[in-house]
């Protein structure tokens, strides 16, 4: 009776239970020890909890969970992938009683991936691409502030605004408030996008936890965590970074076999969404649409009420739209590439070290994960039928090759710590390596052109050209501060001529004359040049003739091109009067 009545008056438990799938039995044999169960003694969940957090944080042997819920030294080696990171696994919710706080999962794991996104965005200060900027924050600066510069798929009406609308909202809170700084107004944007990826993050592990074990999602999560492409893309403001995020939540509740989370108002919302914003994103759902289409009893209600015929419409649009439309292949004018880039080049650079992962995972998912691998093997060949073709098109398909990386690690049995050493640390010198140092004199530079708008007492007279490859940098997003700018142009030819040159390539034909052509009188001339290093010898008659002297040098990449120097200068015109105080 006594017992009873301490069970009747025992307390809720700190951290109350949540749910964890028993192992399957097919599974079970492959593993030799099951994952933890739920117990019938709930009042043992706190005690042995906290007596594992105490007990593993000091243990240099690996720790297992008894039956009593408590740790102890691993019997089974260091070579087992159960026991790799205990305290990382009490807190990710597998001891029996913890039961998630938000976003289904536990306060501290969420706390976690969001300090860590967070650092994520400070510690990627280079330029990826041109879009990251030009149609997206450009396109938000000019909507709120009514000044800067649209480019020609904004002017011709072929893009949406729903992505820029985020941080136009964004921009116009700030000013609103009197809080729009230049400062502001670069890092909230990144911030929020950094959020949102982890918000993506936690739904693939919580996927995961639902599809196979704690175990397997820990392995998923620790891939997609250390990916340097992943790290190098999530908190950039591409359409792209949008897509992936909300291909990752919405496959969170597409109908997969074992789901607990499965919605398909949910799930075809937000790859409408994904749509909307960009409308490739349709093409790595167009296998799962098949396969669900396939599975549901009442195809005609899933014909009729989801978005299965607006992703065949969408898809079909997207991808002719640049030849009906303009009646010439847009993407090629950006750059062709051979139809098999993506599997000799592209796919293994967005992969990096977790390609033999990736492989040997193939061989071991379970079949329900074909379905996973088809849609990376369908995007890459649909995405290998356009021209143009870019590393970034590529990035949603990312979290699924994550899946199969994590398969492989929670299988190795010898060289685990090495493998994961070795993961862990190429991963993360290339990340630091390309979101520190590669590109970065795009950016730098307009710390420069900040200081020009606020702290020069002339500025009314300052202007700037840009004479680098086209939208080589940030715009009106970066400055603020309607200062007038110039930089070389290069919009596609609409009206079809055959020998037509943009002015970017007009100026690369023969830099000198096209200054002395474009600026024949001084008065014209702006005050200060930025040009790329590789530039400088080339147009030194001209920057002499004019009196410009170089004031700053900016570092660029280790990896020069024909246009694209490994330096960044400035010059600034100089009177003659001061030039003879000097």
């Amino acid at each position: 009776m006594q017992n009873g009545a301490r069970r009747q008056r025992r307390r809720r438990p700190l951290f109350p239970r949540s749910p964890e799938p028993l192992p399957r039995e097919d599974e079970a044999a492959n593993e030799k020890v099951h994952l933890v169960s739920q117990p019938a003694e709930e009042h043992r969940a706190l005690r042995g909890a906290l007596y594992s957090v105490l007990f593993c944080a000091s243990f240099p042997q690996p720790c297992e969970m008894n039956k009593h819920n408590v740790a102890i030294p691993s019997q089974r080696g260091s070579g087992h992938p159960d026991p790799v990171f205990p305290k990382f696994r009490i807190y990710g919710g597998l001891i029996p009683g913890v039961e998630p706080d938000l976003l289904g999962e536990n306060i501290y794991l969420i706390l976690f991936i969001i300090a860590l996104r967070i650092c994520n965005c400070f510690l990627v200060q280079t330029s990826f691409v041109p879009d990251e900027y030009w149609q997206s924050l450009e396109v938000a600066h000019h909507m709120v502030f009514n000044y800067g510069y649209l480019t020609w798929e904004w002017t011709e009406r072929l893009r949406g605004y729903t992505y820029p609308l985020i941080f136009a909202s964004i921009y116009k809170i700030l000013h609103l408030l009197g809080k729009d700084s230049v400062h502001l107004l670069i890092w909230i944007p990144r911030l929020a996008q950094a959020l949102l990826s982890a918000i993506a993050d936690l739904r693939l592990y919580s996927l995961m936890k639902q599809l196979e074990n704690q175990q397997v999602a820990q392995w998923v999560f620790f891939c997609q965590l250390c990916s340097w492409f992943t790290w190098y893309c999530c908190t950039r403001t591409l359409t792209n970074t949008m897509e992936t995020v909300l291909t990752i939540i919405a496959l969170f509740y597409y109908p997969l076999e074992g789901s607990k989370s499965m919605n398909s108002v949910k799930y075809s919302s937000l790859v409408a969404l994904a749509f909307i914003i960009r409308p490739t994103a349709v093409i790595p759902w167009i296998p799962l649409l098949f396969r669900h289409f396939w599975q549901e009893q009442r195809k005609l209600d899933l014909i009729l009420h989801q978005f299965l015929p607006v992703g065949f419409v969408t898809l079909s649009l997207s991808l002719i739209i640049d030849r009906i439309f303009f009646g010439q292949d847009l993407g090629s004018f950006y750059g062709s590439h051979p139809w098999h880039w993506y599997f000799s080049q592209g796919f293994p650079a967005v992969l990096g070290t977790h390609l033999p992962f990736f492989i040997h995972g193939c061989f071991l998912a379970p079949k329900r994960y074909r379905i996973f691998l088809v849609t990376v093997l369908w995007t890459l060949l649909v995405y290998s039928m356009l021209s143009h073709k870019e590393f970034r098109f590529i990035y949603p398909v990312l979290p699924f090759c994550m899946v199969f990386c994590g398969y492989s690690l929670n299988n190795l049995k010898t060289w685990k710590k090495p493998a994961l050493s070795f993961l862990f640390l190429s991963n993360m010198l290339l990340a630091l390596y390309t979101g520190l140092v590669h590109q970065r004199g795009t950016l730098d530079v307009m710390t420069n052109i900040q200081e020009l708008s606020y702290n020069n007492a002339s500025v009314s007279s300052a202007s700037v050209l840009m004479m680098m490859p086209c939208h080589s940098t940030p715009y009106y997003s970066h400055v603020h501060y309607p200062l007038p700018m110039r930089f070389l142009q290069c919009p596609p030819d609409l009206t079809g001529k055959t020998d037509y040159l943009v002015e970017a390539d007009m100026f690369y034909l023969n830099p000198l004359k096209w200054l002395y052509m474009e600026f024949q009188n001084d008065s014209s001339l702006p005050t200060h040049l930025i040009i790329f290093s590789v530039l400088e010898e080339e147009i030194s008659p001209f920057l002499i003739s004019n009196n410009y002297e170089r004031t700053a040098v900016l570092f660029h990449t280790h990896f020069p091109e024909s246009r694209t120097g490994s330096h960044i200068y400035v010059y600034e015109r100089k009177l003659k009067g001061k030039l003879n105080q000097r």
